[in-house]
């Protein structure tokens, strides 16, 4: 797979020329290192990302719009592969990544994990060079109306490489695999640790159910990443509180048009505008994460409710 990966971004940059022009410009996109409470994250300024940081997704907006993930909306230049028959591995013509993939449904329906985390799981081990993820309908998904995870090659995300480090504590132990929290407030994490597929699933079930959805939600509001290496699955749970923090809709000086997702919790805040990549500073990145991630009270009774499901669904 990972050979036919490459030739697919090797294929699209040389014949379409928004994907060319896009990944070209990746190459020269300004990064500054912050340190928030001893937590290393990167800023991007990446302007071709205002179609998604900015990208309207009220229920009259989708309704009016077409889809630009089902298969009759793609540009033609977009080809893909398919996977697991009902999705389609295409590459992303607005990257973060170095090298950015999109893996819709290829069915028009609503953007949910709980019915495909054990997808998430095998897209993992089928892009063992890529992390995967998954963002809530209201927690950065632009197309929250279409299924669809993303992927983006490892070695980019601060919080793979510092997570061991940052653990806390174990939640709970569930077949071959283990449930940590991390000690990276003011995010709130979550990690499955397994050699597992099926435990990590049902680990994932148990923490879905702990995270109560809001009264007009769907789902519990959550970005997800997904790794696999050394023939085990790392899974990213990041639960959340807000979609979007007060700064995006400020006023003058006040605005910062920040639309956490999965990238963003996982170490890598996107600014698509570069009056927002200058003046950005640690304390804004913490006051966003407070904002957007649970607080450390609700955080600590989700862990309390997982603890008390785990007896009364434990196979071991």
């Amino acid at each position: 797979m990972n050979e036919t990966i490459h030739n697919l971004l090797t294929e699209q940059t040389a014949s379409w020329e928004t994907a060319r022009n896009n990944y070209t410009a990746l190459a020269g996109v300004r990064v500054k290192e912050l340190t928030v409470g001893g937590i290393p994250y990167k800023v991007q300024f990446n302007p071709a990302r205002i179609v998604s940081s900015g990208a309207k997704v009220d229920a009259k907006t989708i309704r009016e719009r077409k889809c630009f993930l089902c298969p009759a909306n793609l540009p033609p230049e977009q080809k893909g592969i398919p996977f697991k028959e009902h999705y389609h591995i295409l590459v992303n013509p607005f990257p973060i990544f170095p090298r950015h993939l999109t893996i819709p449904e290829l069915a028009h329906v609503p953007q949910r994990i709980a019915p495909r985390f054990a997808d998430m799981l095998e897209l993992a081990q089928a892009l063992p060079d890529f992390t995967v993820f998954y963002n809530g309908p209201k927690c950065g998904a632009s197309a929250p109306d279409h299924a669809h995870f993303q992927a983006g090659n490892k070695g980019f995300l601060p919080i793979e490489k510092a997570w061991r480090r940052l653990i806390a504590g174990k939640v709970a132990d569930y077949g071959k695999a283990a449930l940590w929290h991390l000690d990276d407030a003011p995010r709130a994490t979550l990690v499955i640790e397994s050699a597992s597929a099926e435990d990590a699933t049902t680990l994932f079930d148990i923490i879905y159910r702990a995270s109560d959805a809001k009264p007009d939600e769907e789902e519990p509001m959550m970005n997800v990443l997904a790794m696999y290496e050394a023939e085990r699955w790392i899974v990213f749970v990041f639960p959340r509180a807000k979609h979007r923090p007060a700064c995006y809709t400020a006023e003058d000086d006040a605005n910062l048009l920040s639309s956490p997702a999965s990238v963003d919790l996982g170490g890598v805040f996107i600014t698509p505008v570069e009056k927002d990549f200058l003046k950005i500073t640690a304390e804004d990145v913490a006051a966003i994460l407070s904002e957007v991630c649970i607080s450390a009270a609700d955080f600590q009774r989700i862990r309390q409710h997982i603890k008390e499901q785990i007896p009364k669904n434990i196979s071991l």
